[in-house]
């Protein structure tokens, strides 16, 4: 039998609507507005066909550079061999979703920002990076009414 090597070929899984998540899509998908220089996720439905993206850009990160009345179109950046090659992706807004991998940096600058602006009002100097998790304390563990004991394996016996 011959091996296909079709645009959608081995995306079963890939394309298939969730559990229970079939039919209809919602309208707040239609609702969201996008502007050029949002940084978007791609991820294909299965329930449009139209504009649906290769199933190479599925799950890739992006940046909206054109927007029409339907459709986004995303720089995606991809790597071909040794280098990352900018590709320009044209998908209907079915298939896009607002990324949330900023979200986090966003909120530690305007916490940074506050609590900048907190120790210039105190005269104070203050730490704004992020520091790795550091080693726990050290602890004392007192043998005083706490007699260590001594684990051993139990010897293999038989049950028959």
């Amino acid at each position: 039998m011959p091996h296909s090597f079709g645009y959608r070929a081995r995306t079963r899984y890939m394309f298939a609507r969730n559990f229970r998540e079939h039919g209809p899509l919602h309208l707040s998908t239609y609702l969201k507005t996008y502007k050029v220089g949002d940084i978007v996720d791609i991820k294909g439905n299965g329930a449009v066909q139209k504009g649906l993206p290769h199933k190479f850009y599925h799950g890739k990160t992006g940046i909206v550079y054109n927007v029409t009345k339907s459709a986004v179109g995303v720089i995606v950046h991809k790597r071909v061999g040794n280098r990352y090659m900018e590709k320009r992706v044209n998908v209907r807004i079915e298939h896009v979703n607002h990324s949330k991998c900023r979200d986090d940096f966003l909120r530690r600058v305007k916490e940074n920002a506050a609590a900048a602006k907190a120790a210039r009002a105190k005269g104070e100097s203050i730490q704004l990076k992020r520091q790795p998790a550091q080693p726990r304390e050290a602890r004392l563990v007192s043998t005083e009414d706490n007699v260590p004991t001594t684990i051993t394996a139990i010897p293999y016996d038989t049950l028959i």
